[in-house]
């Protein structure tokens, strides 16, 4: 049975699901994505350190063990994900060369990109449209604006109150 714990985050509280060995699901998506496990907090320890490290802009990888659960296809796309570097960003066509699949499979991958169960640390955030634009993300298009302004790929937006 998987295990879960809660982490807090400047984008808010994180769900991280775990075999006890490996994390299978990071998720912004707490209230629903926890039904059915059981918790056991100790177990995310390091998790959560690099996470904390992540977030104050202290690392710029994790060094956790992670069993997505996909297809094979999905798992291709996920590894390429994995490989994506930090302060960078690809498009989904882009992306789709780097699995090798042919460009009327660019959906697919799309699709692959958006089932991604491993959310930030397979960043999937880092996947934009061809013109620049941010399209589709799990936590949210807030979520991604600001993971890729911690990365330095966004300027921060200044809000105006008038």
């Amino acid at each position: 049975m998987d295990i879960y714990t809660t982490i807090d985050s400047p984008l808010g509280e994180i769900l991280l699901v775990g075999d006890g060995t490996a994390l299978t699901r990071v998720s912004f998506d707490v209230a629903s994505g926890r039904a059915g496990l059981r918790t056991e907090p100790g177990v995310f320890a390091e998790a959560e350190r690099q996470f904390g490290e992540y977030f104050a802009g202290e690392r710029t990888r994790f060094d956790l063990p992670v069993a997505p659960r996909g297809t094979a296809f999905q798992e291709r796309v996920w590894a390429e994900l994995a490989r994506l570097p930090y302060g960078t960003t690809t498009s989904y066509g882009a992306l789709t060369a780097r699995v090798g699949a042919s460009t009327d499979r660019i959906r697919a991958v799309a699709a692959a990109v958006g089932a991604n169960p491993l959310l930030v640390l397979l960043p999937c955030h880092r996947v934009i449209a061809a013109d620049g634009a941010l399209t589709g993300y799990a936590g949210g298009l807030e979520r991604k604006h600001a993971l890729l302004t911690l990365e330095g790929v966004l300027q921060p937006q200044l809000w105006s109150t008038l």
